[in-house]
């Protein structure tokens, strides 16, 4: 069994992280992290997304609740990868994401 498409969406506050400092560095195809933030203060299911050890923003909040409550409970079920780059778009649409649920037993 193949991976399925679980969510797509723009890395929201990219610009307030450190999306500008490795933009270049990003890829079409480029494995991402997805870590629930329980704690934050502005949206408790709110779900950071890293490229390496950079924050480059978060999922949106209108799309990181099913996301964060799977994250939370230890659930290693996603594969994360940038989807789309686009260089001319305004700061928080230059960077879309896909993240696929992987079949059972599988991790990246």
């Amino acid at each position: 069994m193949e991976k399925k498409h679980f969510n797509h969406f723009h890395v929201a506050g990219f610009t307030f992280y450190d999306g500008p400092v490795v933009f270049e560095e990003l890829k079409i195809g480029t494995p991402l992290r997805l870590v629930p933030e329980a704690n934050n203060t502005y949206d408790g299911h709110a779900v950071a997304v890293y490229y390496k050890e950079h924050k480059i923003g978060f999922v949106p909040r209108n799309e990181n609740n099913a996301l964060s409550k799977l994250l939370l409970l230890g659930y290693d079920i996603f594969d994360a990868r940038i989807q789309r780059i686009s260089p001319n778009e305004q700061p928080e649409n230059q960077l879309q994401v896909i993240v696929y649920l992987l079949p059972a037993n599988k991790t990246v």
